[in-house]
């Protein structure tokens, strides 16, 4: 019962937000281009660098972890692969799908309310290496006209760069300046979940048989991969639930803008990402289940 009632504290006000965003955009239109270039330049940079940078946060007290999260994804990759051979669907569809998951919308707000703000910082260094291995590999999967040096240019690889700095060598803002710096990007948790909710409006019956694929194979693969590996690097405690939280999450909403951008099958990505952030609320208590 305890372990039900943690889960339970940790899920509720996350999917609360989502279904509070979900129903006010079935009831009024909603236009997220504003606020998803102002979370993309401005509040998710200094969400990531103000968390890295922090006093608290050490960064070789979370090697095994991140190096958890990046066998984990490439791991995902290869097995997305052959499933993407086995049900006949496109690679550069379904692979990155599969690899890269929901750990910015989702996973954070997760991690904080599951594991505490003194291991958030690991969540974020999560975060910043699926963004680094996103913005490369991820793009490159998804088109081989992709171009990286673009995406390593935008203010959150600038942001993830600087704070991995300030995490390395100490140097960071005066404190009053690094806590203007949290308290904004700290508005990038609730507005990704609200955001969210908006964007599972689009979900529709069309898009279910082939959305169904690559949102029961970015959870299902992952804790596949996650549990033996958290098991083969020692993981123990809030390092051992992160990265199975990390397994468990949905599909990356920033997919559907690579896949966008670069014409490899919007609509069927974009099926995967709504259905496997719906069904998150099965995978995501099962993967606090398993971690907590």
């Amino acid at each position: 019962m305890e372990l039900i009632s943690k889960i339970t504290d940790v899920i509720v006000p996350v999917f609360l937000i989502v279904a509070i965003g979900y129903g006010y955009a079935r009831r009024t239109p909603t236009d997220l281009s504003t606020f998803n270039r102002i979370a993309l330049d401005v509040l998710a940079p200094l969400l990531v660098y103000s968390a890295l940078a922090s006093k608290d946060f050490h960064l070789t007290d979370h090697v095994p972890l991140l190096v958890g999260g990046a066998v984990l994804i490439l791991g995902s990759g290869l097995l997305a692969w052959a499933v993407a051979h086995l049900f006949g669907a496109q690679p550069r569809t379904l692979v990155p799908v599969v690899m890269f998951n929901n750990c910015g919308n989702m996973g954070l707000p997760l991690a904080l309310l599951a594991f505490g703000p003194e291991h958030f910082g690991a969540a974020v260094a999560l975060f910043a290496v699926s963004n680094l291995l996103h913005f490369s590999l991820g793009a490159r999967i998804t088109s081989s006209h992709a171009r990286s040096r673009e995406l390593f240019l935008s203010p959150l690889m600038i942001g993830t760069a600087l704070g991995f700095v300030s995490a390395l060598t100490d140097i960071r803002p005066p404190a009053p300046v690094l806590e203007g710096f949290k308290l904004l990007g700290d508005a990038t948790l609730p507005m990704m979940l609200f955001a969210l909710g908006v964007r599972l409006t689009a979900l529709n019956k069309s898009g279910l048989s082939i959305g169904l694929l690559g949102a029961l194979s970015r959870p299902v693969l992952g804790l596949i991969i996650a549990l033996p590996l958290a098991w083969a690097l020692g993981l123990e405690g809030a390092a051992k639930g992160q990265l199975l939280l990390f397994g468990a999450l949905p599909p990356a909403v920033m997919q559907f803008m690579l896949a966008d951008r670069y014409h490899q099958e919007p609509e069927k990505v974009a099926a995967m990402i709504m259905l496997g952030n719906a069904l998150a609320v099965v995978f995501v208590p099962l993967g606090l289940a398993i971690g907590l």
